[in-house]
């Protein structure tokens, strides 16, 4: 446990995940910046061992409290405090030597922790999409009433973040958020109608969690990153624009009212935009490897193909429609992709899932927090009936 005073306090909510295990690369690499105070996870209890062991936090939280006392028998002697379940989860971000909350847990399980953080006047670093998806417009008015930064860790909104830097006073005109197009890209609907839970697990480019690799696959990962932009911009869906670039070296851009387009490059590693955001405003020195432009003498976009990939329509409808309906596209998704997953669902039937649930989960135009968390609960129940 490090108390240097020169260094800053992370809490990595979801520290076994791809995010959470890569934001500890960087923190291993930038020790004389950042040290890590509170390590959370949902029920990984040997690997949130081994972590806390090597990172000696001031506590960690396990979500599955089955595990609990495995989790204390093996740190008790180290002087670090363990507590279980999700209020835990949400009490933990309010300890005084936090400075940075990295949200990283999967799925709508992020949004109290985030809001709590708020709350306690914490920076926090976005990894959670789902998050401002679910519950966008309430999270933006806590941060901006607490004076809170959200700085984001998706590769494609930290580009347009990085983009933004020092263009405070010029009006953007569209955000282009570029997409690799997953292990499917150029299929056709009727090609989508048997491919397997193995191909979709292949992502030609990136190495994440089993959930979000399917979301690419389908594009609802994009759609995620659509409702996602809206907010944390401050842009309407008019001005927020897709495009497919299998090489994933530009992670997305930002054109300005005069045409000029300013985008941010890089090899697809999620360290670098997690390093900024832990960082922040300072970029920090690191060994990771260099892009070059011999290696990758061809960049090349093309436009998404919204039949075939029908996940992405249905976010723009969603984030067109506003109120309720991104929450109930996230849930309904969320409960698709697990049954997916479970290979009790095919491909093309997780769109199908999520069509059946937003017809018929009830819209609400200006939902607050508690009847959006209704929603998501009514939509992951009409999801599971489908």
């Amino acid at each position: 446990m490090s108390d240097t005073p020169t260094t800053r306090g992370v809490a990595i909510l979801g520290s076994t995940g791809s995010i959470g295990t890569q934001a500890l690369d960087v923190i291993r690499e930038q020790s004389d910046r950042l040290h890590v105070e509170v390590l959370t996870a949902h029920r990984n209890a040997e690997l949130l061992i081994q972590q806390a062991l090597e990172f000696q936090p001031n506590t960690v939280v396990i979500g599955d409290t089955s595990r609990l006392g495995e989790v204390k028998d093996a740190l008790w002697d180290h002087g670090i405090k363990v507590y279980g379940g999700p209020e835990a989860l949400e009490q933990v971000v309010e300890m005084d030597g936090i400075a940075v909350v990295l949200t990283a847990l999967v799925g709508a399980a992020g949004l109290r922790p985030t809001l709590r953080a708020i709350r306690a006047k914490k920076t926090i670093a976005l990894a959670n999409k789902e998050t401002l998806v679910v519950a966008g417009s309430i999270v933006m008015k806590e941060a901006l009433a607490a004076g809170v930064d959200i700085h984001p860790v998706d590769s494609e909104h930290s580009a347009i973040y990085q983009c933004l830097a020092g263009e405070v006073l010029n009006p953007i005109e569209k955000v282009i958020l570029t997409a690799s197009g997953g292990p499917f890209r150029g299929k056709t609907r009727n090609d989508l109608l048997h491919v397997t839970k193995a191909q979709a697990l292949k992502h030609p480019n990136w190495d994440m969690g089993a959930k979000i690799t399917i979301d690419s696959a389908s594009m609802m990962n994009k759609g995620l990153e659509v409702i996602e932009a809206k907010w944390l911009f401050d842009v309407r869906m008019d001005q927020i624009e897709v495009v497919v670039h299998p090489q994933s070296i530009v992670h997305s851009c930002v054109q300005f009212e005069d045409g000029s387009i300013k985008a941010q490059l890089g090899l697809p590693d999620m360290k670098l935009p997690i390093q900024y955001a832990l960082g922040y405003p300072q970029r920090l020195q690191n060994s990771f490897e260099r892009f070059s432009f011999f290696d990758y003498p061809q960049l090349t976009f093309e436009k998404p193909d919204l039949d075939a990939f029908r996940n992405l329509q249905l976010a723009f409808d969603a984030g067109n429609k506003g109120g309720n309906a991104p929450a109930v596209l996230n849930a309904a998704n969320e409960i698709a992709v697990e049954r997916f997953l479970k290979d009790e669902l095919t491909f093309t039937g997780m769109t199908d899932a999520i069509e059946h649930a937003l017809a018929k989960v009830d819209w609400e135009a200006q939902p607050d927090l508690d009847a959006l968390i209704a929603s998501d609960t009514a939509a992951r129940a009409v999801t599971r009936e489908f």
